[in-house]
């Protein structure tokens, strides 16, 4: 009896399924995963350079691709050093690591920023740093003169922590995606080194900002100590991120990379495809950033009131509104598309009929939480 109720209601949500995606018409589910620029995978050319890697052991600095992507990465940040590690997330907790040497040392930074929501409190629960979040401003960015407030109470106090480091996020993702102006950064670069406060750029998508700055990406890391940039993102590799600064800072996030695990042997495998994402980057993002903007405009043709934000002057373009109604989700029966609150540019990576696929769209609100 249970097996049969079972089979009854899968019968149903298959029904369901069915009439609102257009597969028993005939008409073939065209799915575009928006949940996050992470779902990307390797090319057949990114591919067959990780196949073709000429490798070493890394432990000991002895892999030849890796060595040459750190060197064309620290060129093209405008740093002295680079190094490469598995993730953003231990790019980012290694280089508050290296600033913030005294435990109890204060970190200034968004409280919806990435390094303090989703990265467990590392810099707390290993690093021994405290994390002090301001309310993120929309666009991303901080208050300065709530950011003056905060690290000079600390100054010669008994009582506060004392700042050390900023951190901020740029392209900032719980922001949708926002690209932080260069004169924002250059106004809090100025007002840390007046206090001896360093600054660190997760930068886990900092091409994405510059290829909508139209700035090379140095330009931008001229207001930072530091920064961490991720290749398993728009630039398609499948692992790998980087820690970039001066030479004594990376010889520092030497050690502690592998004191936290992330010293690899033979890394040149991983490396070769975060150098075929490079050369291609300026490329691809801005396709990817042209994309987001047609398939914004298509679905807010589609919907008058599409999920994800929509904002004017940037790469998505539009007002922002709130999501369709079941209602609306309901009558839409020819594709199937399923998106999420943070989707980005990278996320429509390879739709180039986004124009023919967006009429007959089906928002699937099952991916709503779906996560950076």
């Amino acid at each position: 009896m249970l097996r049969g109720l079972a089979w009854a209601t899968a019968q149903r949500h298959r029904a369901l399924w069915a009439r609102a995606s257009g597969s028993w018409a005939g008409v073939p589910a065209h799915v575009v995963d928006l949940r996050s620029d992470t779902v990307t995978k390797p090319g057949p050319a990114m591919r067959r350079a990780m196949a073709e890697a000429v490798v070493g052991d890394d432990d000991y600095g002895e892999d030849p691709t890796v060595r040459e992507l750190q060197e064309k990465a620290a060129e093209l940040l405008g740093v002295e050093q680079t190094l490469f590690v598995p993730t953003n997330t231990m790019a980012n907790l290694i280089s508050v690591m290296c600033h913030c040497r005294r435990r109890g040392s204060q970190l200034l930074l968004g409280q919806e920023c990435h390094l303090h929501v989703y990265e467990q409190g590392g810099v707390a629960q290993i690093a021994g740093v405290h994390s002090h979040p301001l309310p993120d401003l929309p666009h991303g960015t901080l208050d300065l003169a709530e950011l003056e407030r905060i690290i000079t109470r600390g100054l010669g106090s008994p009582y506060y922590p004392v700042c050390e480091l900023i951190c901020l996020e740029n392209t900032h993702s719980s922001s949708g995606g926002r690209v932080l102006p260069i004169d924002y950064l250059r106004q809090v670069r100025l007002l840390a080194r007046s206090y001896g406060v360093r600054v660190h750029l997760d930068g886990a998508r900092l091409l994405n900002a510059s290829v909508a700055l139209h700035v090379p990406p140095a330009h931008i890391m001229e207001h930072c100590d530091s920064v961490s940039l991720c290749f398993s993102k728009g630039l398609g590799a499948p692992v790998g991120a980087l820690v970039g600064g001066p030479k004594d800072f990376i010889e520092e996030a030497w050690r502690l990379r592998k004191a936290l695990g992330g010293g690899m042997r033979q890394a040149g495998v991983l490396a070769a495809a975060a150098l075929v994402g490079l050369a291609d980057a300026e490329e691809v993002l801005l396709r990817d950033h042209q994309n987001a903007q047609r398939f914004a405009k298509g679905a807010w043709i589609m919907a008058p009131r599409p999920h994800f934000p929509l904002v004017p002057g940037e790469y998505l373009g539009g007002p922002q509104q709130q999501g369709p109604n079941p209602q609306q989700c309901a009558s839409f029966d020819s594709r199937r598309v399923k998106v999420s609150r943070r989707a980005t540019s990278s996320g429509i990576q390879g739709t180039r009929t986004l124009d023919q696929a967006a009429p007959g769209a089906v928002w699937d609100q099952s991916a709503l939480n779906g996560h950076q």
